[in-house]
C-alpha cells in the first residue's frame, strides 16, 4: 500500500471539505493506493452524526464521492466531476472512539468521457455498511489541467 500525495494542498485557498489537510471543519482525508483500489481510514466524530452515535448518511455519501474523485485522478490520469451518485445504506455506521472506518473504491468501467467507480464503507469490524456507484464525467487532460488544476498523475506519487 502506497500513501498518495495531495498536490492540491499546495494551491492557495485550497479548502476541499473532503481532503484539504488544513480545513478545520472538513474530513481531512489521506488516501492510499492498494493495487487496483484507493483506500482511506477515517475516525468519525460526533459532529458528523445524524442519529445518536450514527454517522450521517450525507457524510457517508460525501466520503464515497471524495474517494471516487481520487480513483479518477490516479487511475484515469485526468479529472472530472460527479454526475451521478447511487448509494445504498446497508448497516448503521456507528461513531465509536478509536474505531475508524475504512473507505475503499475502485474503477469498474471507463469510457472516453465517463468513468464508473464502486465505493464502499466498512465499519471497524470490517462489515460492509454502505456502498455507492459513482459516475464521473471525465475532462480531457488538457481541460482538466486548465479548469481543475489537475497536475498530472505523477504528482500524486511525490513524497
Amino acid at each position: 500500500m502506497k500513501k498518495l500525495a495531495n498536490p492540491y494542498a499546495k494551491l492557495e485557498g485550497y479548502n476541499c471539505f473532503g481532503c484539504a489537510p488544513k480545513n478545520p471543519n472538513g474530513l481531512q482525508l489521506d488516501f492510499y493506493e492498494d493495487g487496483d483500489e484507493i483506500t482511506t481510514q477515517w475516525q468519525p466524530e460526533n459532529q458528523f452524526a445524524g442519529f445518536h452515535n450514527v454517522l450521517h448518511g450525507g457524510i457517508q455519501a460525501t466520503l464515497m464521492d471524495e474517494i471516487a474523485n481520487w480513483v479518477v485522478v490516479v487511475k484515469t490520469a485526468t479529472s472530472g466531476m460527479t454526475i451521478e451518485l447511487n448509494t445504498k445504506f446497508l448497516k448503521a455506521v456507528k461513531i465509536e472512539k478509536e474505531q475508524p472506518i475504512t473507505v475503499r473504491a475502485r474503477l469498474i468501467e471507463k469510457e472516453e468521457k465517463k468513468a464508473i467507480i464502486h465505493a464502499q464503507i466498512f465499519n471497524f469490524a470490517g462489515e460492509l455498511c454502505s456502498e455507492s456507484n459513482v459516475v464521473y464525467y471525465l475532462f480531457p487532460p488538457a481541460v482538466a489541467a486548465r479548469k481543475l488544476f489537475y497536475p498530472g498523475r505523477e504528482a500524486f506519487y511525490e513524497e
